[in-house]
């Protein structure tokens, strides 16, 4: 075993997972059967981005031969060597201090940020039985999906495995297929209201603004 083997800690993968699932779901407080799924379909990926992080790293198995090609004096069983982004654009240093790392850290964050800031909205509209218009909903109508989706990218310029980059876009799919599941409902239950709502507001990319002209 090399000194810096990075991978057969399957309590940390237990740790994170159960983290980042739990901070996920004390922003969302699924209430319907849509934020369940939501919910599912991101612990879903999370679970198997820290299987591969600490537990069996599937995607350097696979890249084993190529990488060693590549890369001759890369020790793949090393944590830092899954890190596949700085052995690709060969990075020096800290692979948790370079460009594409701390962007993800950012993505996450926004992501995170997103969550809450679409539950605080959505709850007290959920609670008073009306419809949510209003903070992150007055630019977007499904802010919570957005934020998954976030998220998921950010973890994926971090950590990219082969099984999460095939997860995401069908994840994606996945979300937008919710959101369409829940603007019927939405429809069904505020008709004409949830109409002008939809014509006004976009689903996942928020319009610009226009400033105001100058008098």
């Amino acid at each position: 075993m090399t000194p810096d083997y990075g991978y057969n800690m399957w309590f940390l993968v237990i740790l994170n997972s159960a983290i980042f699932i739990i901070f996920a779901f004390s922003f969302v407080k699924p209430r319907t059967r849509l934020d369940w799924r939501a919910l599912g379909g991101f612990s879903a990926f999370v679970i198997a981005l820290f299987t591969e992080m600490y537990g069996f790293p599937l995607t350097i198995y696979f890249l084993s031969g190529w990488l060693g090609s590549q890369f001759p004096g890369l020790d793949l069983l090393t944590h830092n060597s899954g890190h596949l982004w700085q052995d690709l654009f060969g990075w020096q240093g800290d692979p948790h201090l370079n460009p594409l790392h701390l962007l993800s850290n950012v993505l996450i964050a926004a992501g995170f940020i997103l969550l809450y800031q679409a539950w605080r909205v959505l709850y007290a509209a959920q609670t008073d039985h009306r419809l949510a218009v209003t903070g992150i909903y007055a630019r977007l109508r499904h802010p919570q999906y957005l934020g998954f989706l976030t998220i998921m990218f950010g973890f994926l310029l971090q950590w990219p495995t082969l099984l999460t980059l095939v997860m995401f876009p069908i994840l994606g799919i996945v979300y937008h297929r919710l959101a369409q599941r829940e603007e019927k409902e939405m429809s069904a239950e505020f008709g004409e209201e949830y109409a002008d709502y939809a014509r006004e507001v976009p689903a996942f990319i928020p319009k610009r603004r226009n400033k105001r002209p100058v008098s």
